[in-house]
């Protein structure tokens, strides 16, 4: 049985959805007019790296056996898809339409899965050592996510490294590090049987090239953790919003190999209190797998551009780090530098808009 999926976002969002197409089901992406237009009109457009071979596959949808299409806020509803998956920004959500939208969502009661890097207040609930009340300063509008359910709520971390390359248009999307989205479970056997489904078919599915018929990487990988998609925590604290500098961004490459042990200290001291949280250690990635994966990331994160675009809000999982951790006692000076270097960036970017 094909399954309709709904996504909200429609960069990592046009990934994954490419990848569940090509495994035969039907998406749709929410998104702004000139990217719907050129995704209905051309399909989105995914160029990937491919293990043994020469420089990029590229990969469109409209050629794939899933059927794609785009629109805006108002053109879906969700009560006719089988899950919802969560791709914008977490501050996204609180913008004229996609609000309304996302109230929609929580209306619905469908599975909802996130693969934003700030973890949707309703699935950390699911985590009964993380006090949610504590932690709602952190979020953009915490209001906007009390109508969901936690138990139709999942998290699935965004692994894979991808950007829109500046010379193409916007229904291109570049992979640079073909990593995976790894999902925890819903509460639901029955929601959770959807993500399994879709990871079977994804695994599964082949791209012909040439007469080739290529197993693309960039699979989705369910797992009965909770913690699972926290791993991700130690890799943004560590690097991605370490590129954030007094007076500029530097790529996530030298936020992580320029004192590569501050770099250690940093990500290791976040995987204990992962750990503390109830993690289990062999559910998160070693240091040294992802320093290895950090040589090829040449440019600053998302985060860190969209600050020095002078972006009013931004996710803020270094303060939500730091707000759990200080709830458990626990303080890392590194850590702090850094929430206050991203405060001062925010500070500047709103007194100028």
């Amino acid at each position: 049985m094909a399954y309709k999926i709904l996504i909200m976002g429609a960069s990592y969002g046009s990934l994954l959805g490419t990848k569940i197409a090509l495994a035969g089901h039907n998406v749709d992406l929410v998104c702004l007019p000139a990217e719907a237009d050129l995704i209905n009109s051309e399909g989105a457009v995914i160029r990937i790296p491919v293990r043994g071979r020469e420089g990029l596959v590229e990969v469109v949808s409209k050629k794939l056996p899933g059927k794609m299409a785009a629109g805006g806020t108002t053109a879906f509803d969700p009560n006719n898809y089988d899950l919802v998956v969560l791709a914008m920004q977490e501050p996204q959500y609180s913008s004229p339409g996609v609000r309304e939208l996302l109230e929609s969502v929580a209306k619905s009661k469908k599975p909802v899965m996130s693969i934003m890097n700030m973890p949707p207040l309703p699935f950390l609930k699911r985590i009964q050592s993380i006090d949610a009340n504590l932690i709602r300063a952190c979020y953009r509008e915490a209001a906007e996510w009390d109508s969901f359910d936690p138990a139709c709520m999942t998290l699935c971390s965004p692994d894979p490294q991808a950007f829109r390359p500046p010379e193409d248009k916007v229904n291109v999307l570049q992979v640079r590090l073909p990593t995976n989205f790894k999902s925890a479970r819903f509460d639901s056997e029955a929601y959770t049987k959807i993500l399994r489904d879709l990871e079977r078919d994804i695994e599964a599915s082949r791209f012909e090239v040439g007469g080739q018929k290529l197993e693309l990487p960039v699979k989705l990988k369910v797992h009965d953790g909770v913690f699972v998609p926290l791993a991700k925590w130690a890799m943004l604290c560590a690097g991605n919003y370490r590129c954030v500098q007094a007076d500029a961004m530097r790529p996530i490459k030298d936020a992580v190999h320029s004192d590569l042990e501050a770099s250690r200290a940093v990500y290791d001291w976040v995987k204990t209190l992962c750990i503390d949280l109830g993690a289990d250690a062999r559910d998160l990635v070693p240091f040294e797998k992802y320093a290895n994966a950090a040589l090829s990331l040449l440019t600053p994160s998302s985060a860190a551009r969209a600050l020095a675009n002078g972006a009013p809000n931004i996710e803020r999982v270094d303060r939500l780090v730091q707000t759990i951790a200080k709830a458990k006692g626990r303080k890392l000076d590194e850590l702090d530098k850094t929430v206050t270097l991203v405060d001062g960036w925010l500070e500047k970017n709103r007194k100028k808009a």
